[in-house]
């Protein structure tokens, strides 16, 4: 397996890297299924914790299906990211076309901000079936 390119955005002084992964042994273009994974790691690179809240993100296909998913947590987590930590989850979508871009943010709680809004990055989901 090797990653595409790193997709990396800062807010906040919160650092959201992302690097996509097209999973071939998981899809079948014949029925439309082609399965991407994406590893993300948040770093807090301010003087106080951040805890994740939620999260929103924006998916679009190259066949111009959009789709917009939100939920709490990240992977059944809420994690707390202390000053000089990070925290690291992947999770995946299903395209029916070979390629698409994602992005979102994630709502954060902030020591002394309160709620803030973190971006995460637009990347590109693509296949290797396009290269």
């Amino acid at each position: 397996m090797q990653h595409t390119k790193t997709f990396t955005e800062i807010s906040h002084d919160v650092e959201v890297e992302v690097r996509p992964l097209y999973l071939e042994d998981q899809s079948n273009p014949v029925e439309r299924k082609n399965v991407f994974v994406y590893f993300i790691t948040i770093r807090n690179h301010g003087d106080e914790n951040v805890r994740l809240l939620k999260r929103h993100w924006a998916i679009e296909d190259s066949i111009g299906q959009t789709y917009e998913v939100d939920g709490d947590g990240v992977v059944g987590k809420k994690p707390v990211i202390e000053p000089g930590e990070e925290f690291e989850y992947n999770s995946s979508c299903v395209l029916k076309s070979y390629s698409g871009v994602m992005e979102g943010y994630y709502i954060m709680e902030h020591e002394t901000m309160g709620t803030i809004k973190v971006k995460i990055p637009r990347f590109v989901l693509r296949s290797h079936r396009l290269n």
